[in-house]
């Protein structure tokens, strides 16, 4: 198992590069882009960077140049995605291993971003799964997630804990009340666990479960499965909802290519079960996730029971949103049913 250290973190009033290396919802929601811009000046005393895809739609070649960009200049800290998409694979063949090796960053993206935390990873290079700012900085922020991006950027152990409420979708962004107010929630159910009681502290691995399965299918950037030997696997669901038995199927490939019964623990993040089409009633999204639990559970039987196994942790998408190291540490505590991310030197 690769166990590289994250790059080093931000001090107050260092540069950090906000890209759009996917879809740019810079351009399509300026008011939203502007006020998480502000945040990052405001609340963690860094100056936001803007490159030409930024706020426009490039071609993946346009869009590996600004990441090039980014990771070449001696004067940018860290790299902060805007949002995910469905298209970054695209990027990836364009991008030189060589410029960013040479100059690790902290890399904060989730979602469609797995593409380029999993490249990162394959070339030694830990990232973070978290903290896109258009989603969770433009609109009003929570608690958990303005904890958890601070010890992101700038290092330190965050222990997680259980949030009271919970949502799958905000406002639309372009409502003004996305600014001004707190999004709409419901009641959180408890994370429930499965597997031995034991403690595991290791590197990560996965991120969005689709994302993970364009990954295998183009067989790219991936390692043999016995790099992968006691990872903590780090999986979350589309915020597309899938039915159970396609998340199943998908993490029925990653068993066999390997890498469940390689891995040494899975964290499974709380399912989106809803979008502003398609609302769901609490009862509901509690009968669906309780599915989705027994998904994961089928294949974590199948191909290593041994697994100490965390389920419907908020991380993904979901909000609050706590953010995880990808391929740096943490510690999924089966005994004591606790979980803290460590993020390197504070």
């Amino acid at each position: 198992m690769i166990t590289p250290a994250l790059p080093p973190p931000v001090r107050p009033g260092d540069r950090v590069a906000v890209l759009s290396p996917s879809w740019a919802a810079p351009a399509h929601f300026p008011a939203i882009h502007e006020r998480a811009l502000r945040r990052l000046r405001e609340d963690f005393e860094v100056e936001p960077v803007e490159y030409p895809t930024t706020r426009a739609a490039g071609t993946p070649q346009q869009r590996a140049a600004d990441l090039h960009a980014a990771f070449a200049d001696p004067d940018i800290a860290a790299i902060i995605a805007t949002i995910g998409g469905d298209d970054q694979i695209t990027v990836l063949p364009h991008l030189h291993a060589d410029v960013i090796r040479a100059n690790p960053k902290r890399f904060l993206g989730y979602s469609d971003n797995t593409n380029l935390l999993n490249y990162l990873w394959y070339h030694g290079i830990p990232g973070i799964y978290g903290g896109s700012t258009q989603v969770h900085l433009g609109p009003v922020p929570d608690a958990i997630h303005l904890e958890s991006l601070r010890a992101a950027l700038y290092g330190g152990d965050v222990t997680l804990h259980q949030p009271a409420r919970t949502r799958d979708y905000g406002y639309r962004w372009d409502d003004p009340r996305a600014l001004t107010e707190p999004a709409p929630d419901g009641p959180a159910e408890p994370w429930s666990w499965s597997g031995p009681a034991r403690s595991v502290t290791a590197p990560t691995w996965g991120g969005c479960l689709e994302i993970v399965g364009w990954t295998l299918a183009a067989n790219r950037f991936m390692h043999p499965a016995e790099m992968y030997d006691g990872a903590i696997l780090l999986i979350e669901a589309h915020e597309e909802p899938k039915t159970p038995t396609e998340n199943y199927w998908l993490l029925r490939n990653l068993g066999e290519r390997g890498l469940i019964s390689a891995a040494a623990a899975l964290v499974w993040a709380r399912p989106p079960v809803g979008d502003h089409e398609h609302p769901v009633t609490a009862d509901a999204a509690s009968a669906i996730r309780t599915e989705q639990r027994g998904a994961v559970l089928r294949a974590v039987a199948e191909y290593n029971p041994q697994l100490v196994v965390a389920l419907d942790v908020d991380f993904g998408h979901t909000s609050p949103q706590w953010l995880m190291p990808y391929g740096g540490m943490v510690t999924l505590d089966g005994e004591n049913r606790t979980i803290a991310a460590h993020f390197g030197s504070a």
